[in-house]
């Protein structure tokens, strides 16, 4: 296969600095369903999600994206906050039934103009905009069509983002085509515990995942071609990270130390080149992996382990599908949460180590491992040399407001270790010499969880959500610090 170059920097990393470069982009990420509410609001209509949501026992509580944040009618209030915070850029997606509610040939002009005022307020405030197009909202009238089971799809993608690249691209310059195609193909397509709630075939997941990348092709075309300024353009992933970890002193074949569960024994050469081997390789018939996405797209191929192991379900490529897929990107986003701990064996392959019991997890029970914040990235630079940008990271916490009026305030002292630790990590990937362009913070707001509801908590800061009360957490002062000191402070 075409793969990059795998030399790589020596492992030993120099010394912290708190330093990222000084182009550094500073920003936190939301996504349309999951903060908008106002779900039947100027013309817009369902999306799967809202019509997942109203199946008996899809998501907690049989709670919904309505009402959300209610930041559809906030909008002012919300680009307030991010300016206290200091962020230098916001992440957010454009929903697609708000701009095409009625079929693939449909307009909405209520709905583009929404995002027209975010786009000037968030400019007013000089934060610059990174959009989304596509973060998990299909409208239903596609699903309807065939979704990602019908080619036709990347057709009307296209159609959409001519629509939002011809109205917004005279102010923004950075898109992103899809978020985590690994989350909406598996857990849709698959598992059926995401929207649309369907549990196919391996044969037709691999073809939504397909039909996914057409979808993609073509709206970086669009982008390049109707784009009003320099566009960057580039995607949003998510698949598996492997971190490598050394052999422990007294033998015990675990992740963490004694002193600490999360100091990690530093690995050998040999621990991170197997590292490196795993995460890009595919072991499973799922498609929870990064390769099998990334390689398409930069490389115009699928990578032959996949193909193997895939077989005889790998989908149908019609001529001229891998040229449309491979377009040039400017910029690779990956969100990153955790990691899995993987040591070299005696045959130089990779064994994965388990964490040590008590190992800290996050209220959504995702470990918390630094580590994968430096390997992650890394490696990915490693193997498709474009700017690596951290697109989501975060934690679920328990929080909630003490005290009153101008007495409140939201303690969340768990937040501001897990991103400093991670922060820390993902400087060494600095060092390592991997090309990292920004972090976006998951998420500005606490916000609808998908099929977890309401429970789960990821913002900087709280929201309230039967009455939209904003309250800034004490992370988010914290971060303002990092983001002014551009990691000094760490």
């Amino acid at each position: 296969m075409n793969a990059a170059s795998t030399g790589h920097p020596p492992h030993s990393a120099p010394p912290h600095t708190g330093r990222f470069p000084s182009n550094f982009v500073w920003g936190a990420a939301t996504s349309a369903y999951q903060i908008e509410g106002a779900t039947t609001a100027d013309g817009r209509t369902d999306s799967i999600w809202d019509t997942f949501s109203r199946r008996e026992g899809a998501v907690f509580q049989r709670q919904s994206g309505e009402p959300a944040c209610g930041h559809y009618h906030r909008l002012e209030e919300d680009v307030g906050l991010m300016r206290r915070i200091g962020l230098q850029a916001y992440r957010f997606s454009i929903a697609w039934p708000r701009v095409q509610p009625l079929g693939p040939s449909s307009r909405n002009d209520a709905g583009l103009a929404f995002y027209d005022r975010l786009v000037d307020a968030l400019l007013g405030a000089k934060i610059e905009p990174w959009v989304t197009l596509y973060h998990w909202d299909m409208p239903a009238w596609a699903f309807e069509r065939g979704g990602l089971l019908n080619r036709d799809f990347a057709l009307w993608f296209a159609d959409y983002a001519a629509l939002v690249v011809d109205r917004l691209s005279d102010r923004v310059s950075h898109w992103m085509t899809l978020n985590e195609p690994q989350v909406f193909c598996k857990f849709g397509y698959g598992d059926g515990t995401n929207a649309p709630g369907l549990r196919l075939s391996l044969e037709e997941q691999l073809q939504a995942v397909h039909v996914s990348l057409l979808a993609h092709g073509r709206a970086c075309r669009v982008i390049r071609a109707r784009a009003k300024r320099p566009a960057r353009v580039g995607w949003a992933v998510v698949g598996r990270t492997d971190f490598p970890v050394g052999r422990r002193a007294d033998g015990a074949d675990v992740a963490s130390l004694s002193d600490g569960p999360l100091h990690f024994v530093p690995p050998s050469e040999a621990d991170t080149a197997a590292a490196r081997r795993s995460m890009m390789a595919i072991t499973t018939r799922d498609l929870w992996n990064n390769t099998w996405y990334n390689d398409p797209v930069f490389f115009g191929e699928y990578p032959e382990d996949g193909l193997s192991l895939y077989a005889p379900a790998a989908p149908k490529v019609e001529p001229g599908d891998m040229e449309l897929i491979r377009q040039p990107l400017d910029f690779l986003g990956v969100n990153i949460y955790d990691g899995r701990a993987v040591r070299a064996g005696d045959d130089g392959t990779a064994r994965v180590v388990p964490f040590a019991p008590g190992h800290p997890q996050t209220l959504i029970r995702w470990f918390v491992t630094p580590p994968a914040l430096r390997y992650g990235p890394r490696f990915l630079h490693e193997r498709y040399r474009v700017p690596v940008y951290i697109t989501e990271n975060g934690l679920s916490c328990m929080d909630w407001v003490q005290g009153e009026g101008t007495d409140a305030r939201v303690s969340d002292p768990q937040r501001v270790d897990y991103t400093r630790r991670y922060l820390i990590e993902l400087s060494k990937a600095v060092a390592d010499g991997a090309e990292i362009g920004g972090y976006f913070h998951w998420s500005l707001l606490d916000n609808f969880e998908w099929a977890e509801g309401y429970q789960q908590r990821f913002g900087l800061v709280h929201v309230d959500i039967p009455s939209g009360r904003r309250t800034l957490k004490d992370s988010a002062l914290w971060y303002q610090q990092i983001i002014a000191s551009n990691g000094a402070k760490l």
